[in-house]
């Protein structure tokens, strides 16, 4: 059948209507363009399409620059096909429509900072490992993995690593699970290894394949603890959450600082802290921090990096869940929350709305990499108004996007 692309949803889908006026959501479509479509999946409220043919392609469809993108099908990417300039207006329209449709706010599209690079940015990747195959799953067939030559969002020394381990990849462990390569803030690179075999992995043969000094080799087994069997041992916590896209990446933790405003001599609760980039930075400044991450080699760095700067007692480490160390915490006077894509707990959430009430001017600063579920803690929050809303395109050639919601007591 025959279908009018309107939009790009959340997720990167174009969406169309059928015409019985259900809504068909097609992965590789453009806003605009006439396609021919077969339904895969119909629900109740919606149905899911495969393009059969592009009829009229729409004014923002690109070539791919990619080759993986169309001919391997790669998952890895959603909008390609789209020149930037639709992309970061879909991101726009995708943050503001959650927060409108699900969260109840009344918001205009935010303004949106581009990103500095659209190519070569990503410093971290995750490869699968399926039959014989190592690489991106594809995107029609999530099962399903094809062999990674070249990654066009990832660094290049990335990928001059990972042609390396490729062209080596008879000495990986059997069982092998998945391969991830990381770059880390002092230009030192990790190669770490998940293998479903127990036995001990020596990875020395490899990593004098590779001939690669900077590279740690990392091995994980499936019920153990990852650790560095070949390779310079920096102490990095290489499975730690780290922007992958470090320097933008300290744009938007600058900026969510930044909102709130005067920190010095107050104390500030930095909650899903990480390796304590940003608790770093606010102890600097004056503030009194409590950080609170629930990956300990992630905590440890923190420590030892807050101590190698002499922040001393104005930089407090929590390890643990923030669910369960929140309550634990002195009370703050602003609050930064970076949570994961699934958002703040319930319970969280709800000490923030009980610290948020009777503070009239009180801010938090809220980094969410998901619309959606920003949106439903803002629901939870109703203590907390929006100050303001800003959208950062930190994944170019995918849907994913970034904000920074600025909230205030009211």
């Amino acid at each position: 059948m025959e279908v009018t692309i309107g939009a790009i949803a959340a997720g990167g889908d174009g969406v169309g209507r059928l015409e019985e006026g259900l809504a068909v959501f097609v992965p590789r479509t453009a806003p605009g363009e006439v396609i021919e479509l077969e339904i895969v999946e119909r629900k109740r409220r919606y149905a899911r399409g495969r393009v059969v043919r592009v009829r009229s392609p729409g004014p923002d469809r690109v070539a791919p620059r990619c080759p993986h993108y169309e001919g391997d099908q790669c998952g890895g990417c959603q909008i390609q096909h789209l020149s930037i300039e639709a992309q970061q207006r879909a991101k726009q329209r995708i943050v503001a429509d959650a927060l409108r449709r699900l969260g109840g706010r009344r918001i205009d599209d935010p303004a949106l900072t581009p990103s500095p690079s659209a190519w070569r940015y990503r410093a971290r990747i995750t490869l699968a490992a399926n039959r014989g195959r190592i690489g991106y799953h594809r995107h029609e067939r999530p099962g399903a993995v094809f062999d990674l030559e070249d990654c066009h969002i990832a660094r290049q020394s990335l990928m001059t690593l990972w042609r390396g381990v490729s062209e080596h990849r008879d000495r990986l462990p059997a069982g092998l699970v998945s391969v991830s390569l990381r770059e880390d803030p002092a230009g030192g690179r990790h190669v770490v290894v998940a293998a479903r075999d127990e036995r001990a992995w020596d990875a020395g043969p490899l990593a004098a394949a590779v001939g690669d000094a900077a590279a740690s080799f990392w091995w994980k087994p499936l019920r153990g603890v990852a650790r560095v069997v070949a390779g310079p041992k920096s102490g990095f916590p290489a499975l730690a959450f780290e922007q992958v896209h470090p320097e933008f990446g300290d744009r938007i933790r600058a900026d969510a600082l930044a909102a709130l405003g005067d920190v010095a001599g107050r104390v500030v609760w930095d909650l899903y802290a990480g390796t304590g980039d940003a608790a770093i930075r606010l102890a600097e400044r004056g503030a009194v921090v409590w950080a609170v991450e629930a990956d300990r080699r992630a905590a440890d760095w923190g420590v030892a990096e807050g101590r190698s700067r002499g922040l001393g007692d104005r930089l407090q480490w929590r390890a643990g869940l923030v669910e369960q160390e929140v309550s634990l915490l002195p009370v703050p006077d602003m609050v930064l929350v970076n949570p994961p894509r699934t958002g703040l707990s319930r319970s969280v959430a709800a000490t923030l709305e009980g610290w948020a009430k009777g503070r009239p001017g009180a801010r938090a600063s809220y980094v969410s990499c998901d619309p959606a579920t920003l949106a439903r803690d803002l629901t939870r929050l109703p203590s907390l108004g929006i100050h303001s809303l800003h959208t950062y395109d930190l994944f170019p050639q995918t849907a994913h996007v970034e904000s920074v919601a600025v909230l205030e007591a009211v």
